[in-house]
């Protein structure tokens, strides 16, 4: 599919999408309940969608990663606008990470950087989690209760099996080994007098 059938169908479908909503809102009275919850974060969620829409367009599966990242923080402020909680950025910002690695995985899904980045993005997500939940628990906000622990033993069990699970090189495939090229050449010599 090119690049202008597949905008052709993103910028349709987006139009069919919203288009439907408008009418669903004039017909069905009781759907402008949208409105009352269509704050100011809002618009910085639709920037972060816009972000992966644009990707998608421009077959750019990497854009995924500022999208996640915008979309987000939106998604944080909408949570601290709605409930008033804005000393929560002492400790929420360690999600921004996982953001980071919810895009590589989106991306890697999308059909960019592979099985790696996807680990990279998993990686980068629990351990930003891990750490939003110590440091909410430390400043205040016991996201867990008094169970926080178990976040810890299960990351630490995770990191203890994760080496059974990689990939094992084959007997039969050559081992890469880099020589540096200015490498001195020593010589051994064989003392025969003994």
């Amino acid at each position: 599919m090119n690049k202008r059938t597949r905008s052709s169908l993103v910028f349709g479908f987006l139009l069919i999408l919203i288009g439907g909503w408008f009418l669903a809102v004039q017909i069905v009275p009781g759907l402008d309940w949208f409105w009352n919850i269509f704050q100011w974060p809002m618009f910085v969620i639709a920037v972060g969608v816009f972000l992966l829409l644009l990707g998608l367009v421009l077959g750019a599966p990497g854009m995924a990663i500022p999208a996640c990242i915008v979309g987000g923080i939106g998604g944080l402020l909408y949570w601290q606008n709605a409930t008033g909680y804005w000393e929560s950025w002492s400790f929420a910002w360690s999600l921004i990470p996982g953001f980071v690695g919810a895009g590589l995985m989106l991306s890697s899904l999308l059909g960019e950087g592979g099985k790696d980045t996807f680990r990279v993005g998993a990686w980068m997500s629990m351990i930003s989690l891990v750490v939003f939940v110590i440091f909410g628990a430390f400043f205040g906000a016991n996201v867990l209760g008094t169970y926080w622990p178990v976040l810890l033993i299960v990351f630490g069990f995770w990191v203890l099996i994760q080496p059974l699970f990689r990939r094992r090189k084959k007997a039969s495939e050559p081992i890469d080994v880099e020589v540096p090229v200015d490498a001195e050449i020593i010589e051994i010599e064989e003392d025969s007098g003994v």
